[in-house]
């Protein structure tokens, strides 16, 4: 009986494995393991396909297989980016790259690995001495005028991921035409022998404390906007937790660089460990998350609660209401706080000259954009992701100033410095504002409640679904499919007026039927649906997990501080009917 394409895939793979291929005998065994346990589903799900590099590098289950992270799909991954590297940097005399890992299981060990091929392959290597902030290394290869970086991590996955983010030689996630070009080259490798695991003439070169002190004082020439206000209020108890990740150091070591002095620590979530035993899951989107650190501020009366996730690039903040309970703000709320606040600084100081601009993505909230024209400044929409903000940072760059930027996803950045999400520089910002609005007479919450008196009240929410496996991959993929083949014709009783397919840059009016082209540079497997009455809905798969996510956005007024919770319930009422309606069909 003939094998389907699948099956035959995932025989060819063991058997390439199982074979005298390279690979060591641990491996061979812990696949007679599985075999021996009758764990055949197992073995489908790793070793059914290669483990994709992606435009954003590898992201993964950790084990053995095609289909997993481990030393021969790490291997393999870097043994192909070097080789792009030395086509696409071949007139320099030695290429030189930077590395640097998260708390995560084999994140030290995946990193040497990188470490010892990239130096096999001549390369001069800035290796971080410890567990580093993803922004951080995004700083470094700016610093030391890498060509390319590498960051081993899996962000707020679960325990069993980790992953493999590839930077270019701005610092930012590779983004076209190097992205396909990498995974062009990767997919050339496909055996073990060709990966240089060892030898050469390169170098591995150990960095720490010094670039540390770089970073921080990078991050502090960019905020400090408000000095005074700090200076009267640098007592503000400030809890924080790095949920067991890479912001343990550099988080606290920025407060206190901005002259706070009252920083509350958990430490039981200071322990770096990839098993991240006091969480269900190490993400800041998640409330849970932030329990242990709100219970602490509630103990010690803290007004400020700081969360970054295992590697540092996002953050979360909670804060104080109107009843004086905890308020998670969401990653659209804080976005808006951020630029609210950075726009009224750069224009009370005098620093707005019409060249200053600020970035949001396509699925972030329209607030910020409102903000953004009240206050005259430019604002530009790009996809999903940081590298494709730091895409504009870069072809800006000596034109035009960047302000900050970023995404609902708990991603934000101020500034050129780094060109990546960075929870560090939105640690200092946070601890900033508050310290501002009290001098205002206000907290952040107030601030909020203010910013949508002034605005509109916009309400969002994100709904993911978990398709796990083969199955769960082609499950997403119809999904896609049946979402563009038969859209809502109305959301909670508003008519559907526009459709945003952005796979096709297609812009439709459903009334007309006409269509117009949507101005982004490269294509993107996202569908957004705008109503009448402006509610808009966005859905899109992950780029690194196996979901598909559904972005609800609805909008209201807000005429009092105290006619915040009513309104709250009807826009989740909203919501709660669009996603009835949406994910049922």
């Amino acid at each position: 009986m003939a094998l389907s394409t699948e099956d035959q895939q995932t025989f060819d793979n063991f058997c390439l494995w199982f074979g005298n291929h390279g690979y060591d005998e641990d491996v061979k065994q812990q696949m007679r393991d599985l075999m021996e346990q009758g764990n055949y589903k197992e073995l489908m799900d790793c070793f059914y396909k290669n483990l994709e590099f992606g435009t954003g590098g590898l992201r993964g289950i950790m084990g053995v297989g095609t289909n997993r992270m481990n030393k021969y799909t790490v291997g393999m991954a870097t043994q192909g980016l070097a080789n792009y590297l030395k086509q696409s940097f071949a007139g320099l005399p030695q290429i030189k790259v930077a590395i640097a890992h998260d708390c995560r299981n084999n994140s030290e060990a995946f990193a040497k690995i990188v470490a010892d091929i990239f130096a096999a392959n001549d390369f001069h290597v800035y290796l971080f001495d410890a567990l580093r902030p993803t922004p951080e290394l995004s700083f470094a290869i700016r610093l030391f005028g890498c060509q390319s970086g590498v960051m081993i991590t899996a962000s707020h996955n679960p325990k069993e991921y980790n992953g493999y983010k590839a930077y270019w030689n701005d610092g930012a996630q590779v983004t076209a035409p190097h992205d396909k070009n990498i995974i062009a080259e990767v997919n050339k490798i496909t055996t073990p022998p060709q990966v240089k695991f060892s030898g050469g003439s390169g170098s591995i070169e150990i960095i720490g404390k010094d670039v540390d002190e770089a970073y921080l004082n990078g991050i502090e020439s960019l905020l400090k906007l408000s000095p005074e206000a700090i200076e009267r209020h640098k007592d503000t108890k400030i809890v924080y937790t790095p949920l067991h990740g890479c912001g343990v150091k550099m988080a606290p070591a920025m407060l206190r660089r901005m002259g706070f002095t009252n920083i509350i620590h958990v430490p039981e979530q200071d322990v770096n460990d990839g098993n991240f035993p006091t969480v269900h899951s190490p993400n800041p989107e998640e409330p849970a998350a932030l329990k242990m650190a709100i219970d602490k501020a509630l103990a010690t009366n803290a007004e400020l609660v700081l969360a970054t996730d295992p590697d540092a690039d996002r953050i979360a903040l909670a804060v104080r209401d109107k009843k004086g309970d905890f308020f998670i703000l969401n990653g659209n709320q804080t976005n808006s706080i951020f630029t609210y606040y950075l726009l009224l600084r750069w224009k009370e100081l005098g620093k707005l000259h019409g060249k200053e601009y600020t970035i949001k993505t396509i699925v972030t909230t329209n607030l910020v954009a409102d903000i953004a024209e009240a206050f005259g400044v430019e604002w530009y929409n790009c996809y999903t992701g940081f590298k494709y903000i730091a895409e504009i940072v870069r072809k800006n760059e000596g034109k035009k100033t960047y302000i900050g930027g970023g995404e609902e996803s708990f991603g934000f950045n101020v500034g050129e410095l780094v060109r990546d999400k960075d929870s560090i520089v939105s640690c200092g910002l946070a601890a900033e504002i508050i310290a501002w609005a009290k001098d205002q007479g206000m907290s952040i919450f107030d601030l909020l409640l203010d910013i949508y008196k002034k605005f509109g009240y916009y309400k969002e929410r994100q709904i993911s679904i978990t398709k796990k496996g083969k199955e769960g991959l082609e499950a997403i993929q119809q999904m896609m499919r049946n979402f563009r083949a038969n859209p809502p014709k109305s959301l909670a009783g508003s008519d559907v007026k526009e459709i945003y397919d952005y796979q096709t840059l297609e812009l439709k009016n459903v009334k007309s039927g006409d269509t117009k082209a949507i101005d982004q540079p490269s294509t993107s497997n996202v569908l957004q649906y705008v109503t009448e009455d402006g509610s808009i809905v966005s859905v899109r798969p992950s780029g690194t997990e196996p979901k598909i996510k559904f972005y609800f956005g609805v909008r209201e007024k807000l005429g009092s501080a105290a006619e915040f919770e009513s309104v709250t319930q009807v826009l989740d009422k909203k919501i709660d009917a669009i996603a009835a309606e949406l994910i049922k069909n």
